[in-house]
């Protein structure tokens, strides 16, 4: 009997374990089922490009993960019952089915957080999705010289939001509202830059702006202050998928998985998970922060983990942490900061043109990753040592 692996979520961790366990198990041993709502794999990073109005390739699933024996499955998950080892999902034309599993690799991920301030959910946009981006995307091509954005957030994401969106459309009036200080996580070399950058691009930036209420017309920060916005995006953060709160695993205050340092739950052992939904600790005892940049290696670490229980294998070491932090400011501008191991800046930045091409190679490099699980480690499959039996499931859902 083949040992049931299911991957949910198909972003760049879930993709990522899915091939990756298909290439370290062999195919006799284990069958993985990849699920996930579409049927093509979103460039995350890439999302901020999609709003400001540029095309991206198309990059189906199915032909990312050629080749792999992964079972790709076009469905929306539901339920997850971690206790009877089932996961509900509704697919198109088929309606609601239950997945049994012996092992589960989560990788839900995570959607936008509107920090539960008023007025957000209704009138600001999201580029956390690509529906958000394409939805933001079409307000933008509506509006006019003159017309207002805000963009309320001064991490990554309202960066390179803000800058991609000035650089597209220089005939609007383009604002960031961040809670403390430009930049201020970056080197001095950084923070210089970025002001640099923004100022370039007509950007006016609004700092210790805490936006308290989102109208349909304008954002109001905690000082009373009222900045115009025709279109308001709101990147403040994430939150993850709710379905896993509402499980028996063991989770934290922000509904995220907790593992330990395999990926593996430390509540329920044949599940793992990875990316933005679980709660991980890098370097320093640090958590690891919601980013492309810690949920692949967070992929490679689970895959290799289970397929090394699986063959009776070592177990490999995790060896997570930083380098840098990447950060898009339009096409042909970038910064480059060098980090140390636990996230925290460097004195040495890179800036400019370079920076903007090695951030194009970033993410490149992530989709390539994807349909490239083995980065690193020998292609050879290994065969597993047990094969657990199965319950047989009847239509009625009991077992026999």
């Amino acid at each position: 009997m083949q040992h049931r692996i299911v991957v949910l979520g198909a972003g760049y961790t879930g993709a990522t374990a899915a091939g990756r366990l298909a290439k370290r198990l062999h195919s006799e041993d284990v069958a993985i089922t990849l699920v996930n709502a579409d049927t093509d794999f979103v460039e995350r990073v890439r999302l901020h490009q999609l709003a400001a109005g540029q095309d991206l390739t198309p990059r189906p699933l199915a032909e990312m993960l050629a080749g792999t024996d992964v079972a790709l499955k076009q469905a929306k998950v539901t339920a997850v019952d971690v206790d009877a080892k089932t996961v509900t999902v509704t697919a198109p034309g088929t309606g609601t089915e239950e997945l049994a599993y012996d092992s589960l690799v989560y990788a839900l991920g995570s959607g936008w957080n509107t920090q539960g301030v008023p007025g957000t959910a209704e009138h600001a946009h999201e580029i956390a999705s690509r529906p958000g981006a394409l939805r933001l995307r079409e307000r933008l091509a509506g509006m006019t010289a003159g017309d207002s954005v805000v963009v309320v957030g001064g991490g990554l994401t309202g960066l390179e939001a803000a800058t991609e969106i000035a650089e597209a459309r220089p005939e609007l009036s383009v604002a960031l509202a961040v809670r403390g200080e430009l930049g201020d996580w970056l080197s001095p070399k950084g923070r210089a830059y970025l002001r640099k950058a923004v100022d370039r691009l007509g950007i006016a930036v609004h700092e210790n702006a805490s936006v308290a209420t989102v109208e349909a017309d304008r954002v109001t920060t905690a000082a009373g202050d009222s900045l115009p916005a025709a279109a308001t995006v709101w990147t403040t953060g994430f939150a993850v998928h709710p379905i896993a709160r509402a499980t028996a695993l063991e989770v934290t205050e922000t509904g995220q998985i907790v593992v330990d340092e395999t990926m593996r739950s430390v509540s329920h052992p044949d599940v793992y998970a990875v990316g933005d939904a679980a709660m991980a600790m890098g370097p320093g005892d640090k958590p690891l922060r919601m980013s492309c940049a810690s949920g692949t290696p967070m992929a490679w670490l689970a895959a290799d983990s289970l397929a090394a229980r699986l063959t009776g294998g070592k177990l490999p070491k995790n060896t997570i942490h930083y380098l840098n932090q990447c950060i898009s400011l339009g096409r042909k501008d970038g910064l480059i900061q060098f980090v140390t191991a636990d996230d925290r800046a460097k004195d040495s930045a890179l800036t400019g043109r370079f920076a903007a091409r090695y951030k194009e190679l970033i993410c490149k490099a992530a989709a390539w990753g994807v349909a490239n699980p083995t980065l690193g480690v020998p292609t050879r499959r290994h065969r597993t040592l047990t094969r657990p039996a199965q319950p047989v499931r009847t239509e009625a859902g009991a077992t026999a």
